[in-house]
C-alpha cells in the first residue's frame, strides 16, 4: 500500500501553555483516529542547519518545515482527505502531502 509524507509548514505559536496543550491534545486525538494508517506519527523538527552547494552551513532552515508524519493509505485522494482533518491547519499552518517512493537496492 502506498505511503504518504505529511509535511507541516509554519503554524502559529500558542499564546499560552494551556492553549498549546489543547492543540497538542487535538493533534494527538487526530493521530489516534488514524489507527494503523499511521506509520511514523508526530516527528517535530528543531535546530535545522542548511548546507549550500559550496559547503557553507547556515544555522537556520530555508523552509518553514516544522515536522512530518508518514501514513499508509490506498490513494493520494485518501491521504488528502485524512490530512484535511489535521488540527495543524487550525493554527495557521500549511501542509504538503507527497507520495513516498521506494528506491531500488
Amino acid at each position: 500500500m502506498p505511503q504518504y509524507l505529511i509535511v507541516y509548514l509554519g503554524g502559529e505559536q500558542s499564546s499560552s501553555p494551556e492553549q498549546g496543550q489543547q492543540h497538542r491534545s487535538k493533534y494527538m486525538d487526530w493521530l489516534t483516529s488514524l489507527g494503523d494508517a499511521v506509520i511514523s506519527p508526530a516527528n517535530p523538527l528543531m535546530n535545522t542547519q542548511t548546507i549550500d552547494a559550496d559547503g557553507t552551513i547556515t544555522a537556520q532552515s530555508t523552509t518553514l518545515m516544522s515536522g512530518y508524519t508518514i501514513i499508509e493509505t490506498d490513494s493520494m485522494e485518501s491521504a488528502l482527505s485524512i490530512t484535511k482533518r489535521c488540527p495543524f491547519l487550525e493554527i495557521g499552518g500549511r501542509i504538503e502531502v507527497s507520495e513516498r517512493i521506494d528506491m531500488p537496492g
